[in-house]
This record gives C-alpha cells, structure tokens and sequence, in this order.
C-alpha cells in the first residue's frame, strides 16, 4: 500500500431535523448544546460511527459497540490478548502488529498496557501508547438549536398481571427541529509513517464519513433524519502543509441567507470557500 505523503484536511457538513444526534446522559439524554445554546456532538460520537462503517466495510476493528461486535470478544482486553498476546512483553513488536491488524488503531491511537522484561528500562508493567494521525473535531451547529421535548406513555403494562402499569410508564423524548453541524479533522503524515497508515486508508476514512449516518437509525435516529451534505477534502502538496490546518478549515464559510429569521433547511444557508493558492479541495455529497 502505498504510505501516505501529503497532509491531508477535512470538513464534513450535515444536517439535523427532527432527531437526537447525540444525547447527553448528564441532561436527561437531551442533544448536547453548549452554554450558548449551540447544538453539539462529540468526537467520540464521531469515531464511533466511523468506526461502524469501517467494519461494515469489512475492516478490522478493534474498538467494537455491543450492539455491531463482529467477534466473541466481550472486552477490549480479551481482543487485545487474543492477537497479541505473545508480544505482549515487547513493546516495538506489540506497536507494529496492534497497527498492522486494526485500522482504527493505526488511524485514531489507542493505549495498550502490557508487561516488559526487567531490565529492559521499561519496568514490569508499562502503558504502551499510540498516537493515531486522524483527528477529528466535535461537531457544532452554525446557529443555536431548538429542542423540543415531548412525553410519552406506554399503552400497555410491561410487568406484572397486567392490571397496573409499571413505574417507568412516563417517558422523555427530545429531538433538534433543525440544525447544521459542521466538523474538521485532519490526517498527519509524520503520525502515519510511525502507524503505518497509508494513503488507502485514508481514502477508506473518506468513504467512511460520506457515509457515516448509514445504518444508523433508531427511534432517536429516524432513517433520512440526519444527512451528509458535503465533504470537503484538502491534499495538501507535502507533508507539512501549505496552510495550517485552522486557516484551511476557516476558508470555509457557512452563514445564514436570513438573519432575521431561524434557519430550517440547507436551502436557508450560504456555503462559500475562500480560495487558498495552490490547495484545491475535493468536494464530495450524496
């Protein structure tokens, strides 16, 4: 495979409308907002969907949901032990095999905690890190979101002979009216010569998020409820860059066609790039 060379920078647009992109479990499972009332959805969030399409897509993951685990495995450790076990003593060899048989390691990091031999100046037990080349933002809406929460009831008894319902009969939902999120990543060469990340992986991240909201759906989620509008994809033309990653990210501008009134589709906004010389990004939708 060929090694990645360039430096590569990313942003991913979508929308929301009427769904629950990403509930926070400290506010009753609400769509996270910020304090100024921009809607939100964290990196992790993120990973995990790439994640998910990149095992659907018949890449090894180390990092699995319950929900989408492709193995027997039921922790991360017992994964872990069942490929690298027999290296688990030697650091440089545990680092090579962990990125040479996940793709998400090799792309996001991950640390590993194994035994060294004594005498190695490692100690008897060490932390092993790996410092992934794709970083990825949380994402924010351009505008503050509206959240509208509604009370649902069960309509029949979930326990017992049926003739009380349960405690839990009441119920929230929340969901975002609208909202356009916005994230920005990108893939640093000098990080992926270390995990060997190769210009072909890169490409399968960049299927990866054109895709992400693919066989995502739930009842927070409904099918067609969250939708991938652009992509925009820079090759810079060396590996440092020709722009820093902020200045790429900030030629990209997203306002609002009507600032007198709330935005409630694509169609509201005004997408422009400010031209940077010599960096041409590749624009890619739906």
């Amino acid at each position: 495979m060929a090694a990645l060379e360039k430096k590569i920078d990313f942003a991913l647009v979508f929308t929301v409308k009427n769904a629950n992109p990403n509930g926070d479990p400290l506010s009753g499972n609400m769509p996270r907002i910020t304090l100024d009332g921009t809607g939100e959805l964290s990196d992790v969030c993120l990973k995990r969907k790439i994640r998910d399409r990149l095992q659907e897509a018949g890449e090894h993951i180390f990092v699995q949901s319950d929900d989408n685990r492709a193995d027997d495995y039921k922790t991360l450790k017992d994964r872990a032990d069942s490929v690298l076990k027999d290296v688990m003593k030697d650091g440089k060899q545990l680092y090579e095999k962990a990125c040479k048989t996940w793709i998400d390691v090799r792309a996001f990091g991950q640390l590993f905690a194994y035994k060294g031999e004594k005498g190695e100046g490692k100690g008897s037990g060490v932390s092993l890190g790996i410092r992934g080349p794709v970083t990825i933002q949380s994402a924010f809406s351009k505008d503050p979101i509206n959240i509208t929460s509604i009370q649902i009831t069960k309509s029949v008894s979930g326990e017992g002979g049926g003739e009380k319902k349960a405690s839990d009969t009441m119920g929230m939902k929340h969901r975002v009216d609208f909202g356009l999120y916005v994230t920005c990543g990108s893939i640093n060469p000098q990080l992926a010569e270390r995990t060997k990340f190769s210009y072909d992986d890169a490409q399968k991240i960049k299927q990866a998020l054109l895709h992400i909201f693919d066989n995502d759906a739930s009842s927070a989620r409904p099918e067609g409820s969250m939708e991938v509008v652009y992509l925009y994809w820079w090759e810079h033309s060396s590996k440092s860059g020709q722009y820093s990653s902020a200045k790429v990210h900030r030629s990209l501008g997203i306002t609002p066609k009507d600032k007198t009134a709330k935005p409630r589709s694509i169609d509201d906004y005004e997408i422009k790039l400010e031209p940077l010389e010599g960096l041409e990004p590749e624009i890619l939708t739906r």
